[in-house]
């Protein structure tokens, strides 16, 4: 993917005069799921995004793909099923990004092994064929083995079940990777500012204002989708500064920690905290993350900051279930991301995770809700509703069974390169031809100088940010090592977009500045 070639394309376009079928708004899981559905289908997709892929809500998850275990006990058993259908064809479609994780349950009181026991095994049976192994009552000693540092006083046993666990700024980027290899096309820093209408007041298409040259550029569509997430209302404004809200939102933030504090490859799973969530806490690229809160807040921002409150709920949560209790001191980041709720009565943390579509009376289209293990599903029903709405030509969706960029059926790339998948080799090559490309960018992370330079070449990475934040995950795993890691990076992101020293200076004060808010000291 290259960002000129993008814009070119846009500028193309609209000197031809042709409209595009669909115009998406919004570059996160679910405007990305919709470029690669509609691309698939043979349909001419374009989306545009205000900041970078992914600088939003899905790149801040809990990194589970999952059928919602406390769902069940809401009673949206569709959801959950849904969900865990999902969650199997993530699995089967992109297995260098998703895999299993086992997740035990501790019990300390007589009645929660027969009361998760049961749960658990009907969790088993909604996911059908899609699942991922079979729950069952552990003993004290078996619970131990698995979660060696588990509070052992008290304890009487456990219970075990599997879900799974991903990458998700990586799979973010991996599926553009899959839009434009269908023949999408992507541009970031792009931000939508006027959703154009015809005579008749219907929605016909947006301008687009390319951030770095201020470029406005004209996007003729027989549909637009917009898929902001948490800032939905806001592009719903563009088309009706009057269209009443639709969100609400809430925020639930993550701690991460040393690995030390989770020994072994099992997640701990508390299903029931004061503030009504359940909390995990998971191991994930060599650490270990605890979470999550539910906060509601007042509106939708890009840099959310967690509550001192939140991180003192997360760490005396999880000190009480663990031998070693963790400390704000041994926080290595800590990140926050905002859920895009649809509007409905109490609580934010009982609001539905199903999604939704809206038709603004402009004929904008908006999809918004729903969680990252159904993003394909959104993507499928927003299409659906696309096609007729927009009276496109019929086409069948074809992802259930399509193969998401990267990916490998056997053999599997060893180390932090596994999440490239069939990407990995070509970037050790670049390793092997320039061995300064080979070392890493600091010693407490995995992270080598040849993964910038593909970012930059072929995953429009534009910015420090963009590289440390969701291209490497370094600012969500270790706030002070990721900046130290700035200035290297913004040296080898110079060479390859063709900056000077005085860009190379500012990317690496802004990014210091945005690192202090990934840390609590």
């Amino acid at each position: 993917m290259r960002r000129d070639e993008m814009i070119a394309k846009i500028r193309a376009r609209a000197a031809e005069g042709r409209p595009w079928d669909i115009a998406v708004i919004g570059g996160g899981a679910t405007g990305m799921g919709v470029a690669v559905d509609a691309a698939a289908r043979g349909l001419d997709v374009v989306l545009v995004e205000a900041h970078d892929f992914g600088k939003g809500t899905s790149s801040r998850s809990t990194k589970l793909v999952h059928g919602g275990v406390r769902y069940l006990e809401q009673g949206n058993v569709s959801l959950v099923m849904s969900a865990l259908k999902e969650r199997g064809l993530l699995r089967q479609n992109a297995p260098h990004l998703v895999h299993d994780l086992a997740f035990v349950v501790p019990n300390y009181s007589w009645w929660e092994a027969p009361f998760y026991g049961i749960g658990l095994k009907l969790y088993d049976l909604l996911a059908g064929k899609y699942g991922f192994g079979a729950s069952k009552v552990l003993s004290k000693e078996e619970t131990l083995a698995l979660l060696p540092g588990l509070e052992p006083e008290e304890l009487r046993g456990g219970v075990i079940y599997y879900d799974g666990q991903f990458d998700d700024a990586r799979l973010l980027i991996h599926l553009a990777m899959t839009a434009t290899d269908h023949g999408a096309t992507l541009v970031n820093y792009c931000p939508a500012v006027q959703v154009t209408k015809d005579a008749e007041g219907y929605a016909n298409g947006l301008v687009a204002r390319d951030a770095e040259t201020g470029e406005e550029l004209p996007i003729a569509a027989r549909m637009v989708v917009n898929a902001t997430g948490v800032f939905t209302d806001e592009v719903r404004r563009l088309a009706d500064p009057e269209a009443e809200p639709l969100m609400v939102t809430s925020q639930g933030i993550h701690l991460v920690f040393d690995r030390s504090f989770l020994k072994g490859e099992t997640a701990l799973m508390v299903p029931r905290t004061s503030d009504g969530r359940v909390l995990f806490v998971i191991p994930w690229h060599g650490h270990a993350v605890a979470g999550t809160t539910d906060t509601p807040v007042d509106g939708p921002s890009l840099e959310p900051r967690p509550l001192e409150e939140e991180i003192d709920f997360i760490l005396e949560t999880a000190g009480r279930y663990l031998t070693r209790p963790p400390s704000r001191a041994d926080v290595l980041a800590v990140y926050v991301g905002l859920r895009p709720l649809v509007r409905g009565e109490g609580k934010t943390s009982a609001l539905s995770r199903d999604h939704t579509i809206h038709v603004d009376g402009s004929g904008l289209l908006t999809i918004t809700g729903g969680k990252w293990t159904t993003y394909r599903h959104m993507a499928e029903d927003c299409v659906d509703h696309a096609i007729t709405l927009g009276k496109l030509r019929e086409e069948p969706c074809t992802t259930r069974n399509l193969r998401i960029h990267g990916y490998l059926e056997n053999s599997e790339p060893e180390g932090s390169l596994a999440v490239y998948g069939a990407d990995a080799e070509a970037i050790r090559w670049l390793a092997r031809d320039h061995l300064e490309l080979g070392k890493p960018l600091n010693s407490e992370l995995p992270y080598i100088g040849a993964e910038v330079v593909w970012a930059a070449r072929t995953e429009m990475a534009r910015t420090v940010e963009d590289v440390l934040a969701r291209r490497t995950r370094a600012l969500f795993l270790n706030a002070r090592a990721a900046r130290s890691m700035a200035e290297p990076v913004a040296r080898l992101l110079a060479k390859e977009l063709g900056r000077d020293e005085a860009w190379v200076d500012a990317q690496v004060k802004v990014f210091e500045q945005l690192a202090v808010q990934y840390s609590v000291a």
